[in-house]
Parts: structure tokens; sequence; C-alpha cells
């Protein structure tokens, strides 16, 4: 796989990762999901966390890979 395509699927799980971060910010915060109870809680809190795991290491993978691009 080519530097350009993997900075590319990176970036592309960079933005899954925040929107599942905002989607599970969303389910917790909005009043007329409530109706959800302890549910509605754990669906948003793994939404965050899945959101997280997508995010963070590919932001660190992403700027080391993209230090060695600008060295050459």
């Amino acid at each position: 796989m080519t530097s350009q395509k993997q900075i590319k699927l990176l970036k592309v799980f960079i933005v899954i990762g925040l929107i599942l971060i905002m989607a599970g910010h969303f389910i917790i915060s909005k009043e007329w999901l409530i109706h959800l109870g302890p549910l509605g809680f754990i669906i948003g809190a793994s939404c965050i966390a899945i959101g997280l795991i997508c995010s963070l290491p590919t932001k660190i993978y992403l700027t080391i890979l993209l230090m060695k691009n600008e060295e050459h």
C-alpha cells in the first residue's frame, strides 16, 4: 500500500471516529432519548469508546507517517 493510500485511509478512520464520538455524545445528552434508560447510556458510551479507538491511535500514526514524508 502506498503512502498516499495509507494517509487517505487514516483520515477516513479519523473522520469515522469523530462521527462516532459526536453520535455517542448526542445519544447521551438528548432528553428525548431518556426512555432508553441504561441501554441509551451503554449505546452512547460504546459509540464514544469505539470512536476514541478509531480516532486517537490513527492520529498518532498519521503524524509519524507525515513526519517521515517531510524528511524525504
